[in-house]
């Protein structure tokens, strides 16, 4: 700055002070070593400007300088090396993330009912399905008792399944059964979970359209720095996962194929949540893994492969730890189509400032309603909602 002040005072004093007659006697010499001076100004300014952004940028360039991208794609700039585990780990998912995969000629899509008995919305299921046979496939994990099947698309789509308990890893591990029987069949594309209080809200040809000419997984994430969020982060995770990557959100989920391999894939970041995120953590810390294991996973992995929100809609209006129940006394026309017609996801944070997070649904770029299944609906609710189908489904 000494340099860039004396150089102007150079200028100043060759051009005499403003009103000053003199500049209109200037001779041709004075000029070029009054324009040579105002020149290299100027390049000592860029000069220390461009120095401090980055040296390796340039000013000219077409597509500008961003100093997060210098500092992703340049090794020296991990805050760590990477473990032989994480390593690994990377190589595998870049690689399944990048295998070109042949289209199927008719693509499916798996939905998985995770249940603990008998599915109370088989029939309503069963008008979804109908008239759509080779477009999709059944898969049902009962994990407390047989079920009994009411619809002949449920009938002989029992998997081996094991105990669940609510909050424990064993969700998770129910998921990724769910996913190894579902992967077998390789038409299967988009791979649903869905819960045994789970409701279609569009007729299929809407939901399979949606589902499969979209190239991204619809899995819930958001960052939730409150108790409920990332106040059920462990140390112990590190370093594979640290804290400013701990992730939230539901886990009903509809996942394409690339991501349900990665699932299978995954060891690494599997076993930390399963030994690190559980209920009874640390004292009265409970983290519960089917919330923030696919989250987090993603989030780390592929971000940009993921909507950030499900297709499945919950009530959480009641601030309670389930989401509101709906009995057949709630059910109507008027409900449903408000429901199908949200086209803005919701998360609002957990600790004391509450912060209301609200973003458009985009499918494909194009703003669209967010939701095609929706829970709580209690059994009693099947009569009205089979008799309310062909209405609201109606587009």
């Amino acid at each position: 700055m000494r340099i860039a002040r004396a150089v102007e005072q150079q200028v100043q004093d060759m051009l005499g002070k403003p009103g000053s007659r003199q500049r209109a006697r200037l001779k041709k010499p004075v000029w070029i070593i009054a324009f040579v001076a105002f020149v290299s100004l100027f390049v000592l300014a860029v000069f220390v400007y461009t120095a401090q952004r980055s040296g390796s940028c340039s000013m000219f360039s077409s597509r500008g300088c961003s100093t997060n991208q210098i500092l992703i794609n340049t090794p020296s700039s991990r805050s760590r090396p990477l473990t032989d585990d994480e390593i690994a780990s990377h190589v595998v998912i870049r690689e399944i993330l990048h295998m070109p995969h042949a289209e199927p000629k008719n693509p499916k899509i798996a939905f998985m009912f995770l249940t603990p008995g008998s599915l109370p919305y088989e029939l309503l299921w069963e008008k979804f399905f109908e008239g759509h046979e080779g477009s999709f496939t059944v898969y049902v994990h009962a994990s407390r008792e047989r079920p009994h099947h009411v619809s002949r698309y449920f009938m002989n789509r029992d998997i081996h399944s094991g105990e669940v308990e609510w909050g424990k890893i064993s969700m998770v591990e129910a998921e990724r059964r769910l996913l190894a029987n579902a992967l077998q069949d390789q038409d299967n594309m988009q791979f649903v979970l869905l819960s045994d209080s789970c409701v279609p809200l569009h007729a299929f040809e809407y939901v399979y359209n949606y589902l499969i000419f979209t190239n991204v997984s619809f899995i819930d994430c958001f960052e939730d720095p409150g108790p409920h969020g990332m106040g059920r982060y462990s140390d112990h995770m590190l370093p594979e996962v640290d804290v400013k990557d701990f992730r939230k959100g539901s886990q009903w989920f509809s996942m394409k194929r690339q991501h349900a391999i990665i699932v299978m894939a995954d060891n690494l970041y599997y076993t930390k949540f399963k030994l690190y995120c559980k209920p009874g953590m640390e004292g009265n810390k409970n983290c519960y893994s089917d919330e923030h294991y696919l989250p987090t996973l993603f989030h780390m992995m592929d971000p940009g492969g993921m909507a950030n929100w499900s297709v499945t809609h919950a009530d959480w209006s009641e601030e309670k730890w389930h989401p509101k129940a709906f009995r057949a006394q709630d059910i109507s026309y008027e409900l449903l189509k408000n429901i199908t017609s949200i086209d803005e996801s919701l998360h609002i944070t957990s600790d004391e400032k509450r912060v209301v997070m609200i973003r458009p649904c985009l499918w494909n770029g194009l703003r669209r309603p967010c939701f095609l299944f929706a829970r709580k609906f209690l059994p009693d609710a099947l009569g009205n909602m089979i008799n309310l189908f062909n209405n609201y489904t109606r587009i």
